[in-house]
């Protein structure tokens, strides 16, 4: 159980469960006669987006299940058995650290305790969507991962809860515990001073105009997360469109029944991360005579212990069951390590209206109607940027904050053994820092402080939230940074400023970027002539990393370790090093110091291969992993791209670009990258919305199943 687990999880979707061609999955008889109970239409458009036409809600689930597994069956599945603690029974023994986490979570304890309390609409939704995943399997048995079927709605809402405490940083807080030594201090009682959410690895961008500060009096908005660009967090566009009044268009991921952020014809928000503190570890003091026991409040308490069976695959038809203690204390799951016992604490443990939530402000009509499911704060995390038909703008930093004891630093570790460090109470709603329809005109969300959000005023005031909140106080990326210096000017923006703002690609003087590079070049010159070349293309880039930009390869390559760790100190001797480095890579691979950027910043896909402008932390953001050729081939950053207006008759118009296209899996789609060339130039493509519109430029109309 050492092994990261976040790493092994990503390592079985992202390989194994694509390159899964096993025996036929064991798919139960009948089961494609579920589709008869669902009156669909599926109807591609010439970019291969499917538009879900359903009778009711739940029709249009099953559909976008069926349509979703004909572009991504693997990861859907893999994505499921993750979140049934199943994942070693398929693919062995590096997949068992996540089956563990699922046990030691008790993610179907909360499953079965919260399923029967959603909402029923909320539950038919979950079930049809089920549904067409088990219609799909029946007809294609070869793809259908053994053990999975058939799938339930309870299963869909397992995904949320498995996947959910992952995004605010799990993974990370599991992997320190099972290090060989402990990795911090446990706080004694002590004034703190500031505490900060942890620096996000890549991040996401979002923007809402109001009206006044636009050419033509619509409102504008922005959904601009940077995600990686497969796997099961990767987005897929679609549209979804019943009868019974649901007709929303955006992004979705593996596994979920709604559109995650998009816009529907009233109203529309963006999703980016935030990084509150929402998860705390304590040290249990055990008793000397008990090693199930543990001091609470001056008492021994008895920890319950479970044993958890985890079923491993070895080879052909062979499994191996292991057990694992897995234990729970008063504060939540337990972990027992050589050197210390340690209890975990997560806020909105046991939620599980995450869908219910999503699929509120799916069909909400007002702001009214969406900011009340808003105030469900099912989803624990996710700064969210809104805007409306009728002008309205607003910033959220939503979150399941929790409210500590002042007194400890909970950056470190806690005393497990009294009620003071045992918070049970969150943020009301209406506390959390948020922006309503501020005087600038304008709201961002960059994965920056919340505390500037806008120019002028209406900003939260940072002074009215404690610091054991865990807010990101002075969390300044270069996005915030260009983005406030963007649309903070106060002038007039047209829909061209709007889109060219969205794909700038500098990098402001104060940025650490721009810190580091100043660095750089104020200290001695070294006696190095590669490195003192390195400076001078250094001196000459303009912050700039526009394609065809010829000193900015050196610099990225350079400082790409340092961009987005903000906050942490580098000493001279890493920077100067990281630029020799660069040179180095640079000269061995292209024989110059200067190649253009786009020769070296790269999208592949298939046998496309194209150069990119943008790169970390920009707003048109590329993040790139090196490559044997010397070239960076692009892995996250800017994806699925959603640029909205509401013009002022209340009429919703909008345009989009995913980085590869709408078949995720199949190489032999004309739809695997087809979208890549408009991306590599910063296009997009026009999203129909319109029946009549998606029809006059229709690639096939079919119900499910019906052309197998």
């Amino acid at each position: 159980m050492k092994r990261v687990l976040w790493v092994a999880f990503f390592l079985v979707l992202f390989g194994a469960v694509l390159l899964w061609r096993g025996q036929p999955g064991g798919v139960p008889p009948g089961l494609a006669a579920v589709g008869d109970r669902y009156e669909v239409e599926i109807l591609r458009d010439t970019w291969g987006v499917p538009h879900i036409f359903g009778k009711t809600d739940a029709d249009v689930a099953y559909g976008l299940a069926y349509a979703h597994a004909e572009d991504d069956f693997a990861t859907i599945q893999g994505a499921l058995l993750a979140a049934r603690g199943r994942l070693a029974s398929v693919f062995g023994k590096d997949a068992a650290p996540n089956d563990y986490m699922v046990q030691l979570l008790r993610v179907w304890d909360v499953v079965a305790a919260g399923y029967p309390h959603l909402d029923p609409a909320t539950r038919a939704l979950c079930q049809a969507y089920a549904d067409g995943l088990n219609h799909y399997a029946a007809l294609h048995p070869d793809a259908a991962l053994p053990g999975l079927y058939p799938v339930t709605g309870q299963d869909v809402v397992a995904g949320f809860v498995h996947k959910v405490p992952l995004f605010f940083g799990l993974d990370r807080v599991l992997s320190e515990l099972f290090a060989d030594t402990r990795q911090r201090d446990v706080s004694p009682a002590m004034p703190v001073q500031a505490l900060a959410g942890s620096a996000a690895p890549l991040g996401s961008n979002a923007f809402a105009l109001a009206p006044a500060r636009t050419a033509d009096g619509s409102t504008f908005l922005a959904v601009n997360s940077h995600q990686p660009w497969t796997g099961p967090v990767a987005w897929y566009e679609a549209h979804l469109h019943s009868e019974a009044g649901w007709d929303m268009v955006g992004g979705t991921f593996p596994g979920a029944p709604v559109i995650l952020h998009g816009h529907n014809r009233a109203l529309g928000w963006a999703h980016t991360v935030n990084t509150p503190d929402l998860i705390d570890v304590y040290v249990l003091e055990m008793n000397p005579d008990d090693p199930d026991q543990y001091r609470f409040d001056g008492a021994w308490r008895d920890l319950e212990v479970r044993r958890a069976p985890i079923r491993v695959k070895l080879w052909g038809p062979f499994w191996w069951t292991v057990e694992r203690e897995v234990l729970w204390s008063v504060h939540g799951p337990v972990v027992r390590r050589d050197h210390g016992v340690y209890a975990l604490r997560l806020a909105g443990y046991g939620e599980v209206r995450h869908v219910e939530q999503w699929y509120r402000m799916n069909r909400a009509q007002t702001f009214g109607a969406w900011k009340e499911a808003m105030a469900m704060t099912a989803l624990p995390m996710f700064n969210t940027v809104y805007a409306d038909r009728e002008g309205t703008i607003y910033y959220l930093y939503n979150g399941r904050l929790p409210v500590r004891a002042e007194g400890y630093d909970w950056r470190r570790y806690l005393p497990g053994d009294t009620s003071e460090t045992l918070w049970t109470e969150t943020l009301p709603f209406e506390a959390l820092p948020q922006v309503l329809n501020p005087a600038s005109g304008f709201v961002q969300s960059c994965n920056g402080t919340p505390f500037r959000t806008t120019t002028g005023p209406g900003n939260p005031d940072p002074a009215a939230y404690a610091p054991s909140l865990g807010i990101e106080a002075g969390k300044m990326t270069n996005r915030t940074r260009r983005a406030l210096a963007l649309f903070g000017t106060g002038a007039t923006v047209s829909w061209d400023d709007f889109v060219a703002y969205k794909y700038d690609v500098a990098y402001a003087p104060e940025s650490r970027v721009g810190r580091l590079r100043e660095r750089l070049l104020a200290l001695p010159a070294p006696a190095d002539s590669l490195t003192r070349a390195a400076l001078d293309v250094l001196r000459a880039w303009d912050l700039r990393t526009d394609a065809e930009n010829p000193h900015a390869a050196l610099p990225v390559l350079a400082l790409a370790p340092f961009i987005e760790t903000y906050g942490r100190v580098v000493d001279d001797e890493a920077l100067t090093e990281r630029l020799g480095t660069a040179a180095r890579w640079l000269l061995a691979h292209f024989g110059t110091l200067t190649p253009p950027w786009q020769d070296v910043n790269r999208l592949r896909r298939g046998d496309v291969d194209l150069g990119l402008g943008g790169s970390p932390d920009v707003l048109h953001a590329v993040n790139g992993d090196l490559q044997p050729d010397g070239r960076l081939a692009g892995r996250a950053g800017d994806s699925y791209v959603l640029l909205v207006r509401w013009a002022p008759d209340g009429t919703v118009h909008s345009e989009s670009i995913h980085q590869f296209g709408t078949a995720t899996l199949d190489a032999a789609s004309p739809h695997y990258a087809d979208q890549a060339p408009l991306f590599a130039r910063g296009a997009r493509k026009p999203v129909w919305f319109d029946e009549a519109d998606i029809r006059a430029h229709l690639e096939r109309a079919y119900r499910p199943g019906a052309t197998e």
